[in-house]
């Protein structure tokens, strides 16, 4: 790409018809063709922010994560097997190269604290995609877990246990609609691991978690059970009213929104049995008898 340069007149014939070369790295005269200089810097950004505009020039590097293990602050070995003027490796170069990038990558992670974290980030990244979680979620994850291990709660537990206690206080952190059991059926682990692993952090970080709105599980039991639009709304009401009551406090999340959504049925006319909505709940169909007591009388209201 060729930029002009107006700013600057040419020395050698004195005209303002400067340009910039940036793939060539040269700054001539157009005029004249005189090359006033050789391998100018890049004036551009050096990794590419994908944005709608080209406004972003920023030269300091990619952003930092918590989800990589050095943060994002140590530079690695690219795996183009080129020289700096694009052209490929030859074959002794090319297998030098290859162990230089085996041995970079080895000595990122040289301690046993820098491998627990590299692995636990590692399982991070694909519960993600299994759970449909939010970036902001798995960095708030992320985070846990480097608290975890400066408080030194890492050491003889199971790496994919505390991940997993750490994914479910992240979500209740950031009021994400997952329950216990949905994080420890993506990681494998039983649930009464991952219970016992989030008991510690809470207590041990002591974390402040909001209180649940049950409200936000409507939208998921409603699809599961392939519920319609006017019953969800309807459920939200009914869940609403006993906000503003103090019936919710102390109770689960997911009981009192299969509970309203089964209320909501009844009076929508629309055929689902309980244990249709417990299923879709992964609740039991006592609960959800036992929320009903509860909830029945603002349905009347």
């Amino acid at each position: 790409m060729i930029a002009p340069n107006p700013q600057s007149k040419c020395t050698s014939c004195g005209k303002n018809t400067i340009q910039a070369d940036v793939t060539t790295g040269e700054m001539f005269c157009r005029n004249c063709g005189y090359v006033i200089a050789e391998k100018i810097e890049e004036a551009g950004p050096e990794w590419r922010t994908f944005l709608n505009d080209d406004s972003d020039r920023s030269r300091v590097g990619a952003g930092t994560s918590l989800m990589l293990h050095d943060m994002g602050l140590s530079t690695i070995i690219g795996v183009a097997d080129k020289d700096a003027a694009g052209k490929p490796l030859s074959a002794s170069m090319k297998s030098s190269i290859g162990r230089l990038r085996t041995w970079d990558s080895r000595t990122q992670a040289h301690s046993s604290a820098d491998r627990n974290l590299r692995q636990a980030l590692s399982e991070l990244g694909k519960m993600k995609d299994k759970i449909g979680l939010a970036d902001a979620v798995i960095e708030k994850a992320a985070y846990i877990y480097r608290k975890a291990m400066e408080k030194k709660l890492v050491r003889g537990r199971s790496i994919h246990g505390l991940v997993a206690a750490c994914l479910y206080a992240a979500c209740r952190n950031t009021e994400t609609p997952r329950t216990l059991d949905d994080v420890a059926e993506s990681i494998n682990v039983r649930r009464k691991d991952v219970a016992r692993c989030y008991r510690l952090i809470y207590k041990e970080l002591e974390l402040k978690m909001p209180v649940a709105d049950p409200a936000k599980g409507i939208s998921r039991i409603a699809s599961t059970a392939n519920l319609s639009e006017k019953t969800k709304r309807m459920a939200a009401e009914i869940l609403n009213k006993a906000r503003k009551i103090g019936a919710v406090a102390g109770k689960d999340p997911m009981g009192l929104a299969a509970a309203a959504l089964y209320l909501a049925c009844i009076s929508n006319g629309e055929v689902r049995s309980q244990k249709d909505i417990s299923i879709a709940a992964g609740v039991t169909e006592v609960t959800i008898r036992n929320r009903c007591v509860g909830l029945r009388g603002l349905l009347e209201n």
